[in-house]
Order: C-alpha cells, then sequence, then structure tokens
C-alpha cells in the first residue's frame, strides 16, 4: 500500500509546481494597478457577438472575427482612454453558409463595398469601481453616428500561455440596424440588435 502511495505521489509531483505557480501570478481584478501605455487587440480571444429577434419567437445570434485595434489606457486617468476597434464585416458567421453569403450580400451588409465596422471611443465616464460607460463612433455599412458601449473591466496580468502582459473587458451595447441602413424584413427580424464584445488587450 505505501508502495503505491509513493508512486503516486511521484507522479503527481510534476504537476504541482505548474499549478501552483499558475495560481500565484492568477490576474489582477484591480483596475487601478494595470499598466499604463497602449496595447493591441488580440484576435484569437476577442469574439463580437450580435442577437436580434426572429419574428418575436427566438433570438437569432452571429458573430464576427478578426477584429483589430489598439486601446491607449492610463488607469489614474481614465478620462483619457481611448480605443477603436475594427471588424471585417465579411467574416460574420451564424453556422448557417446560406444565410451567412446573404448576409455579406448588397442585400444586407454590402461587405464588399463597406468592408469593415469600426467603433472609435470618445468620452469615457467611470459608472463603478470596474466599469465606464463609453460613448463613440460606430460606423456600419457607410454611415457613422454615435453610439454608447457599457465597459466592464475584467482583470489583466501575464498570460502564462503566450507571456504576454494582457487587459480583458466585456462591453455591451444597442443599437438599431435601421440607423444603419439596415432595414431588410423590418419589422419580421427585430431592428434592435444586441452587442455583446469580449475583447483582450496585449501590451
Amino acid at each position: 500500500m505505501k508502495t503505491t502511495l509513493l508512486a503516486l505521489a511521484m507522479l503527481a509531483a510534476p504537476f504541482a509546481v505548474p499549478g501552483a505557480a499558475l495560481a500565484e501570478s492568477a490576474p489582477d481584478t484591480n483596475p487601478a494597478d494595470v499598466k499604463a501605455g497602449t496595447f493591441k487587440v488580440e484576435p484569437s480571444h476577442t469574439r463580437i457577438l450580435f442577437a436580434v429577434s426572429h419574428m418575436g419567437f427566438t433570438s437569432w445570434y452571429g458573430e464576427f472575427t478578426g477584429a483589430s485595434g489598439t486601446l491607449t489606457l492610463d488607469p489614474a486617468k481614465l478620462s483619457a482612454t481611448s480605443f477603436d476597434i475594427i471588424v471585417p464585416a465579411g467574416t460574420i458567421t451564424t453556422t448557417n453558409t446560406t444565410l451567412d453569403g446573404e448576409l455579406k450580400s448588397p442585400k444586407w451588409f454590402d461587405a464588399t463595398k463597406y468592408p469593415a465596422i469600426e467603433f472609435k471611443s470618445g468620452t469615457v465616464v467611470r459608472t463603478g469601481t470596474n466599469t465606464a460607460s463609453v460613448t463613440g463612433e460606430l460606423t456600419f455599412h457607410g454611415v457613422t453616428r454615435p453610439e454608447t458601449l457599457q465597459v466592464t473591466f475584467n482583470a489583466a496580468g501575464n498570460n502564462e500561455l503566450t507571456n504576454q502582459y494582457t487587459a480583458g473587458f466585456n462591453a455591451s451595447g444597442v443599437i438599431k440596424r435601421s440607423d444603419f441602413n439596415q432595414k431588410t424584413y423590418i419589422p419580421l427580424i427585430g431592428d434592435d440588435v444586441s452587442l455583446t464584445i469580449s475583447v483582450a488587450f496585449v501590451k
């Protein structure tokens, strides 16, 4: 019995130290501790999701990938923070390839003529310890207009897998697609579009 326990302990030993190291270097959730400077979007772990009512029966979801952009951050002066996120319109996916092609067409997004969707921050107002309301300009389908996102700071620290200093945020908001000349099938398909953004910035 002792021999068996010793063998198990020896097998477990190689995994004990890395686990402890990961626990010790857990991301910092205090926004005041974030390193100031310029960051860039890390696209592999950034997700842009949207949802819209489908005839009132269900919520219909889609996603964009391949985001890029920058963040200039000074935690001591949040009002001076600025960021932009650029999303390729042609990356839209809904798990339905036929529908994806239709959405990229001139009937909807016209992704060839308007290849980028972009949000540029303007006014940043702290609303809580780790939250802020950000009003900026959203450009989509050839239209630029003010929109507001509610942003939450998640954590910052060294990414153990990439060895890059990373800061993560969630953002949400609601826009009207008709404001951007996206009126196809309204009101069968809802006008209000809920946005959910989970973005990783690396320094």
